[in-house]
């Protein structure tokens, strides 16, 4: 059984606290062997790390940088509602969205930020069916925003 604690704790990573909502909406909802996270932005200490629009406000190296917080946020708040991320047994779907302008079309590249975390956290039940679009506008002016589905043991 693996120990996401110590696998985290081996790539280096320190899980945030689990963000709070920001409106009218729980931050996981479990049905059955499933686990719904709410979409994340890129917050880290009760701050957005960019804001605007990927590349005219935001440069796509800190746009793949929001994803990966994103993510992190949202195993976060998996293990706040869980107890513990080794109930996780694989990531289901992610569900990226990328604010840009109509003609950028890297929204693939931007998602690889929170989908090879997801890899280097579970390994090959990591890897999962995932969308990413563009948008004009996220909440709060986050640049990316990132739902998860676990499947749970």
């Amino acid at each position: 059984m693996p120990d996401i604690d110590r696998i985290l704790t081996e790539l280096g990573i320190e899980l945030p606290e689990a963000p709070r909502p920001v409106a009218a909406y729980v931050p996981a909802r479990r049905a059955g062997s499933l686990l719904f996270v709410s979409g994340q932005i890129p917050m880290l200490g009760g701050q957005l790390i960019a804001t605007g629009a990927v590349p005219d406000a935001v440069e796509p190296k800190t746009a793949i940088a929001c994803a990966r917080q994103c993510a992190l946020n949202a195993l976060a708040v998996a293990k706040a509602e869980l107890g513990t991320l080794d109930t996780i047994a694989g990531v289901i779907r992610l569900g990226v969205f990328v604010a840009c302008r109509p003609e950028f079309t890297a929204h693939p590249q931007i998602a690889n930020g929170a989908s090879e975390l997801m890899v280097q956290v579970f390994g090959e039940p990591g890897k999962h069916a995932r969308a990413a679009v563009g948008c004009p506008s996220l909440p709060l002016g986050a640049p990316v925003e990132v739902e998860v589905t676990f499947a749970i043991k």
